[in-house]
Formats: structure tokens, sequence, C-alpha cells
């Protein structure tokens, strides 16, 4: 396809394999994810360009809940309505849904999954190279002025030094796009910078979709839809089973964390596993770990990982039902009031965010709300390497500021092995993303079989 000429539009089984594909190939948390997604959709398939993607990612970054699921939802959601949105949301989330539930059956049936352990050993080294590229490609894209590298900049230290709240960076950046900050330059549909696809060169065009502009019966037929079958379990549960029901817990629990977590996925798990482990105990420390592990090393959003607590939650207060059978109802059930509230805040708030992409002031808040956002994925990216590559950490607090420090006695040589591959992988040899996994993860396997791995 040569530049400027606009790709035909894609059927909808076209885009049920391309979300199956991305849903496929998303490791690596939000980061990670966003990086496939943007590939595939605006490099590989043009079907809307650097603009439009970074106008819909800055909304969802607003939201509560799993940001690049979310992402998902409002990209399907503009390519083919509804029906669009709830293919790409239930894709994304199934393969992860899949896995951890598999994996916790193996986690309190087995225990010590042992290959599974040298896969995921594996596994971790690729994610965090995908990590490091989703910066850079973000980054490249979004970062194109000085006072955009400065938001960045003071995003990066605000979270990871100071440890400031992200709601908190988001409003700060935002309120000084709003207000005129000079530097601060929004994207037009016109085109992009840094080698970023034109909106009028893609499948969408720069032209808002009829379907995607505010209709107020339609977004209270779809809400009440939507409110029905999040909160209509909830109620029932606890009618029929009582408020201290194991069942009825899970479901309140998730069904708040669903509303008050912002902030990103870490941000959730660190909400959650205080709530899991102290207040409810659920589950152990150590177990959080473990799920978070599992949640890093598959598919799909790393709030995946409350799925496990909601299966360790019901197969250890089982009730009158076989536990197995107990644990896979809460998981499920953890998952369901989980991600349904993410279609109820994209369906009702996509068709407005739409409308005022071409608000200058909106769309130079929404920019700098982007660039902050880099700075904090540079954070988690971070936060990731120095949990894959050292085994303990301290914690050095001084001035305000708190910082974790890798304790260099602590490294696993092996897993340093396996990162500089996967780096030299994508940034040197550009390899594809499955297979860097793919290599990563056997030799991974190979590392463990031979005792390597935590050396």
């Amino acid at each position: 396809m040569s530049d400027g000429e606009r790709p035909s539009y894609p059927s909808f089984a076209e885009a049920v394999v391309v979300w199956a594909r991305i849903a496929l190939l998303s490791f690596g948390g939000p980061a990670g994810q966003i990086a496939v997604m943007h590939r595939i959709i605006v490099e590989e398939k043009r079907w809307l360009g650097e603009a439009r993607f970074l106008h819909a990612l800055n909304f969802c970054m607003l939201l509560p809940g799993p940001e690049a699921q979310q992402l998902a939802v409002y990209i399907g959601w503009l390519m083919h309505r509804t029906a669009g949105g709830i293919v790409a949301g239930v894709l994304f989330v199934l393969p992860g849904l899949i896995a951890i539930m598999g994996l916790s059956w193996v986690y309190v049936l087995v225990g010590d999954v042992g290959v599974v352990e040298g896969l995921f050993f594996g596994l971790k080294a690729a994610v965090l190279a995908i990590v490091l590229q989703a910066v850079i490609r973000i980054g490249g894209r979004a970062l194109g002025t000085g006072t955009m590298v400065g938001l960045a900049a003071l995003s990066f230290v605000g979270i990871f030094v100071f440890d400031l709240p992200f709601p908190l960076i988001i409003v700060l950046a935002g309120l000084a796009g709003f207000a005129g900050l000079p530097g601060v330059r929004a994207r037009n549909g016109h085109g992009a910078a840094g080698g970023g696809i034109a909106d009028a060169e893609t499948v969408l065009g720069e032209a808002t979709p009829d379907h995607a502009r505010p209709n107020r019966a339609r977004s209270l037929a779809v809400g009440a839809v939507l409110l029905t079958l999040w909160l209509g379990p909830v109620v029932a549960l606890f009618g029929l089973l009582g408020g201290e029901n194991v069942f009825t817990q899970v479901a309140l629990f998730f069904s708040q964390m669903a509303v008050v977590t912002f902030g990103g996925a870490y941000a959730v798990l660190a909400y959650v596993a205080q709530q899991a482990v102290d207040a409810y105990g659920w589950l152990a420390p150590g177990e959080m770990l473990d799920g978070l592990g599992m949640a890093e090393t598959t598919p799909g959003p790393l709030i995946m990982v409350t799925q496990f607590v909601g299966f360790l939650a019901g197969f250890r207060d089982a009730g009158g039902l076989p536990p197995l059978a107990a644990g896979t109802l809460a998981g499920l059930l953890t998952t369901w009031v989980t991600f349904t509230p993410c279609f109820l805040w994209i369906f009702l708030g996509a068709p407005y965010v739409e409308r005022l992409r071409e608000n200058r002031r909106i769309a130079a808040a929404l920019a700098a709300i982007t660039a902050a956002v880099v700075g904090v994925i540079l954070n988690l990216a971070i936060w990731f390497g120095l949990h894959v590559l050292f085994g303990e950490l301290r914690i050095v607090q001084g001035f305000g500021a708190t910082l974790d420090v890798p304790v260099w006695s602590s490294l696993d040589l092996a897993a340093a092995l396996l990162v500089a591959g996967a780096l030299v992988a994508v940034f040197r040899l550009k390899l594809g993303m499955t297979t860097v996994l793919g290599g990563a993860a056997a030799a991974g396997v190979v590392f463990h079989s031979f005792g390597w791995a935590g050396v």
C-alpha cells in the first residue's frame, strides 16, 4: 500500500481475527499491550491514525480499571459499533482468563509447577524488553517538544522518586495543557510527527463516524443494560447468600475496586493486595506475588491477577461446594465484576470524547496527559526490571523521596543474560514479538531445568 492511500474497511470477521491476534500477543502489562495495539492497529492495519489513537489512549488513562483493555473496547467500538467494542474487549481478556484459571488449578493442586516456572522465568525477560520498546515507541510519537519531554520527566520523578499518586500527576498535567503551557502541542488529523500515520490516510479518516456521535437515547439504553449485567449478580448474591458469604464479599469488593481504583495496574494491585491479604485474609502476601507473576507472564491485563485472588477466596471458603468448583466460580465472578464496568465507561463516555477531538484546549490537555503517561510507563518498566533482575531491594528514604534500590549481590545472572538477549533480539535484530517471546520462554525452561534460574 502506497503512502497516502487509504486501506479498505475491514469486515467484522476480519476485525475478530485481528483482535484475537492482539489478545494472544498482549504480554507485558499495559505498556506492552498498548505497544502491540499501536503496532498492529496504527502501523500495520492503519485503521486509525496517530492522533486518534493517542486521543483514545488519553481518555482511557483517565478511567478506573485496565486502560489497555478499555482502549481495545474504544477502538473496537469506533470500527464496528457496540458489537465491535464487545468483541474487542472480550477477546482481549479471554486468553488471560483461561491461562490464569488453568494456572490457578495447577497452583492449588500441584504447587510447584516445575517447567511452567521456567517458562515464566524466560517470558519475564522478553516482557521487560517489550515494555522498554513501548516506552521508546510511545515516547517517540508523543514527546514532540522540550516541554513535553519535561512533563514526562517530571511525571517519572514524581511517581518513581516521590511516590506521588497517579491521579494527581494526571490532573496536574491536564491542567497545565488546558491552561496553555507553551510547548504543549496536540497532534491533529492532518499529519503526525516522527513518522506517525496521519488520520487522513487511515480507514476511519478524519471524520467522526455517525455511530460515534452522542445519542442520549442510545446511551441510556446501553447504560441500563450494562448496569444490570454488572450489578444484577451482586444484588442477587447479597439477597440470596447474605453479606458474609465469600461470593457476596468477592462481588462487592471487586465491584467497588472497579470504580475507585485509578492509577494503572500496579496502583490497583497495591490496593487489592492490602485488602485481600490484610482485611479479608483470602491469601498470603507471597501468594499475591505468585499471582502477579502469573499475570505478568500471560497474555491480557495485569489486573487479571484479581481472578487468582477470587479463585483462592472461593477455594478456601467453599461452603457446600467442591473447592475447585467454588474457586472457579469465584474467579469467574471476580473477572465479571472487574471488567463489565469497563464497557460501561467506554460506551457512555467515548461519543462525547470523540466530539472533543477538535477542541484545541481539551486536545492540549490530553496531549499533556499523554506526555505524563510516558513517564509513568517508564516508571513501570524500571519497577518491573528491578523485580526481574534482583531478588532483593532495599528502600532508601530522605528529603521526601522514597527509592527502591537494588541489592547488587542479589542480581540474578541468568535473568540478566536472558534480558540482554531479549533486548538484542528486539532492538538490534528487530525480531517479531512472537519469536522473542517463544525464544525467551524456551531459554527459560532450559535455564530452569539446569538450576540456573535465581543464581
